[in-house]
């Protein structure tokens, strides 16, 4: 505890009045010079980014050192008379504060509203993962994912905006990811105020289609740049979360950060006829057992084809109208990839036991 906090107590005083100061007479609020006034100018900008936000009472060193860094920048070249520009972005754009408002979303519809959490006891022990199959990792990614550095002790999104000091009648509020962007950004702008940044706040402003002329900006940029055939639409091996239809990168994931896609063979063994009686109703259709390998070299010496006499399979038709025999998940990551007619769909003709 602190025996005093005269000297302390005195500076911030001087902080508080010089800031009023700024902001009385608008120093850092600065309009274009004419072109041929011959003054000096720089300009810089940043922004902060959206995880920033859920941290910002708490926890922000990376993001401050960064501001720091060009806040010294622009009191340097102000010093030395130039015109200093420094406007400030609050960047909103990403998966991040959506998967927030949709983990909100599902403990209130599993929990209840506000929502009463099993205690650690309760719960199911996790299952033994030896039996799991390996996963890749990509090794130059961190050990720690940015959601459990945020999450620190918490396990829920409800406790975690509990320890930002946030009341459950407000909680309620931020399973709307909008809400977000409402609520976070001036809380940031007020802090940052009090650090003494040197920004023309008239400028400020946040990302995403909420704000139609920052939309409309990265639109004329993508419209431009596909016009003259530098980009185009397509798709790429990535992780993909069915449920939001879209990526899912690295710190949007609740679990399995880190891991990449795995690239498998798929082997084609076709079935001839007759048909076995489960499957004779697919009669004159081309039928094959496909299984994926990582080691396609080595199916040249192959003699025999195991299937598991306990496991549950299906027979899917594929866009070209063959039908594939697979498990439902991998038939579900086929789909995904072209497989089948409708991105998404598996069209299931037959379910299959293995032994039978």
């Amino acid at each position: 505890e602190r025996k005093g906090t005269a000297k302390l107590d005195f500076i911030k005083k001087i902080e508080r009045e010089i800031q009023q100061k700024w902001d009385k007479e608008k120093v850092f609020e600065l309009d274009a010079p004419s072109p041929d006034s011959g003054n000096d100018r720089f300009l810089s900008d940043i922004y902060l980014n959206e995880d920033t936000f859920i941290v910002f009472k708490v926890f922000f060193p990376a993001r401050i050192n960064l501001c720091l860094c060009v806040q010294f920048a622009v009191g340097y070249q102000r010093l030395k008379g130039k015109q200093c520009l420094f406007p400030f972005g609050l960047h909103c754009t990403g998966m991040p504060i959506k998967a927030c408002a949709d983990k909100l979303k599902r403990e209130m519809e599993l929990y209840g509203n506000p929502p009463e959490f099993p205690d650690e006891e309760d719960e199911e022990q996790p299952a033994d993962k030896t039996s799991e199959e390996i996963v890749i990792k990509d090794k130059a990614k961190g050990k720690k994912s940015k959601a459990a550095a945020k999450a620190g002790a918490a396990k829920y999104q409800w406790d975690i905006m509990r320890s930002l000091g946030l009341q459950d009648h407000d909680i309620e509020k931020f399973a709307e990811a909008d809400f977000w962007l409402d609520y976070f950004p001036p809380l940031a702008v007020q802090d940052m105020k009090s650090m003494g940044v040197k920004v023309d706040w008239r400028r400020s402003f946040i990302t995403t289609d909420v704000n139609p002329f920052y939309d409309s900006f990265v639109r004329w940029q993508f419209v431009t740049l596909k016009e003259r055939k530098k980009i185009k639409f397509g798709k790429r091996y990535t992780i993909y979360s069915p449920k939001d239809g879209q990526p899912c990168m690295d710190h949007d994931r609740q679990t399995g950060e880190g891991v990449g896609p795995q690239e498998y063979t798929l082997i084609k063994m076709k079935v001839v006829e007759p048909y076995p009686s489960k499957l004779s109703g697919l009669k004159g259709k081309n039928i094959f057992l496909v299984a994926a390998t990582l080691r396609p070299e080595t199916m040249f010496g192959q003699t025999n084809c195991w299937v598991r006499p306990d496991m549950n399979y299906i027979a899917f038709e594929t866009v070209n109208g063959d039908i594939f025999i697979s498990t439902r998940r991998s038939a579900r990551n086929m789909s995904f990839q072209g497989f089948t007619k409708e991105n998404g769909v598996v069209p299931v003709t037959v379910e299959l036991l293995g032994e039978v």
